[in-house]
């Protein structure tokens, strides 16, 4: 199943698309990644929808990639007396503190010795998705009176978000840490990472997953996009979360941060999704509104590998849709001229290997003559993730023997992946190249591909070798006696 777009699409399970019939729906609409939320649902629901994923992947011989997102640590207020929800208002004092009794207009409980450790007199605390405003004028070990900057509706376990001190809270809860070994062992490709501080986060998930799982975090705090230089280094890939940075930040910061971050991660050549809110109308609605859709247009203009759907794919009315309408938004800013002007322009590479002269060469010979596609030998994935950092105009085709790595790249920009046998010799590597890109509709058999792999084979890290290859030469090693 080809795909005439080279931004990928995430699509979220949820209780709207669990049925095998949904999810086929889904992947046959356009969804490239299917996202698992372990913030709900159970371990017995999560690997039913693993199953389901992996016998539609078996169906399509098309390599489907798995996310897993971790939930992280809540931070929530306590319980409320009476119906459960105080009004507090602008000016007034309320009081956040360790006591588990209920609460009132005047006070309540913040069950997190944690936050009291870190504040200071003048931090912020936002309740309720930055609903309501605190502004912090004494605290100590078990307490913090605040002034009311902005008033509402306070009841029963509102979350709780601190955006300009960092906690010193582990990214990863004790649920987590379950969670993580659970889907390991089940098999998925990517682990998101939630409540990121700094890089140490990373690199605990990472000695934790073994390598059984590709780590991807996700920028949704202030202190993130602080370190998020130290934090890329530590990631196979990242996710610009923009809900909670919307919270935590000045709503107008976030769409530059989420340019600078887009730029920086396809400099890194490490995949990046765009997250949150891309399509929220179509929850309810089985249409978009004119500025979901620019904001969709957007990430994909500035070259970002791929768009997430949540809540629409998950619980929405109109999950399918959801997906076709990303799918058809892709194709129209894909066929853009002015799209093509803009990934070139901002094309910023630091060339310092080989292997970073060979993709680029590939790329100027590809958009120089009339190749039809860069196909690729990249048993680890890395040398697939260089091409695509070049964001060519010509399809990339990602070859590999390994499973895991298919999967894997099913995230990054314009990768399209097959599953191939092992090679040792280049002239194979040829042969398999010139089968996948006729087979798959790339090429005709009178066109010619450009190939690259590194010699010695199976050895991550040495692409070192190119040809540009006529398709016809098929017909000659198939000829030939081993």
């Amino acid at each position: 199943m080809r795909r005439h777009r080279k931004v990928k699409i995430v699509a979220t399970l949820g209780p709207a698309s669990s049925s095998k019939e949904m999810i086929r729906a889904l992947h046959q609409a356009g969804a490239d990644v299917f996202r698992l939320n372990m913030s709900h649902g159970t371990h017995e629901d999560v690997a039913e929808r693993h199953r389901i994923i992996r016998e539609i992947e078996a169906e399509s011989n098309q390599p489907i990639g798995i996310l897993a997102d971790l939930q992280g640590p809540k931070l929530r207020v306590g319980v409320f007396g009476g119906d459960g929800a105080f009004d507090l208002q602008e000016g007034a004092t309320f009081r956040l503190d360790l006591d588990p009794t209920p609460g009132d207009a005047s006070r309540v409980q913040l069950p997190h010795r944690e936050i009291f450790a870190a504040l200071e007199r003048g931090s912020s605390l936002l309740v309720n998705d930055g609903k309501i405003r605190l502004h912090v004028v004494d605290c100590g070990p078990d307490f913090a009176d605040c002034t009311v900057t902005v008033g509402g509706t306070i009841s029963n376990r509102k979350g709780v978000n601190v955006p300009d001190v960092v906690l010193p809270l582990a990214a990863l809860s004790e649920k987590d840490r379950r969670d993580l070994e659970f889907v390991c062992e089940l098999g998925v490709d990517w682990l998101a990472l939630s409540f990121v501080q700094r890089a140490a986060d990373v690199e605990e998930a990472r000695a934790l997953a073994r390598g059984r799982a590709a780590v991807l975090s996700k920028i949704e705090k202030p202190a993130a996009v602080k370190a998020f230089d130290e934090i890329l280094a530590a990631s196979d890939g990242i996710m610009v979360a923009r809900g909670d940075l919307g919270v935590e930040l000045p709503v107008q910061a976030v769409p530059p941060i989420q340019k600078q971050l887009i730029r920086k991660c396809r400099r890194a050549a490490k995949p990046v999704i765009v997250a949150t809110q891309m399509l929220e109308s179509m929850i309810e609605s089985p249409v978009p509104t004119r500025a979901e859709v620019s904001d969709v247009a957007h990430a994909i203009y500035e070259g970002a590998d791929a768009i997430m759907l949540s809540a629409e794919s998950a619980s929405g009315r109109y999950p399918v849709e959801a997906v076709r309408t990303m799918d058809d938004v892709a194709r129209e800013i894909e066929s853009d001229p002015t799209y093509i002007q803009i990934i070139e322009a901002s094309r910023m590479v630091d060339r310092r290997t080989v292997a970073d002269g060979i993709v680029a060469a590939a790329r100027e010979i590809a958009e120089a003559t009339d190749v039809k596609a860069i196909a690729c030998f990249s048993e680890s994935g890395t040398t697939a993730l260089l091409v695509a950092r070049e964001r060519p105009r010509v399809p990339i085709i990602a070859l590999t023997s390994i499973e895991g790595t298919a999967r894997r790249l099913s995230l990054t920009w314009g990768v399209d992946c097959v599953v191939s046998d092992p090679v040792d010799r280049f002239k194979m590597a040829v042969l398999a190249a010139i089968h996948a890109a006729v087979g798959q509709g790339y090429a005709e058999t009178s066109d010619r591909i450009v190939v690259t792999a590194g010699v010695p084979f199976n050895t991550p890290g040495s692409t070192n070798i190119l040809r540009v290859a006529p398709c016809q030469e098929r017909l000659i090693f198939e000829g030939e006696p081993e």
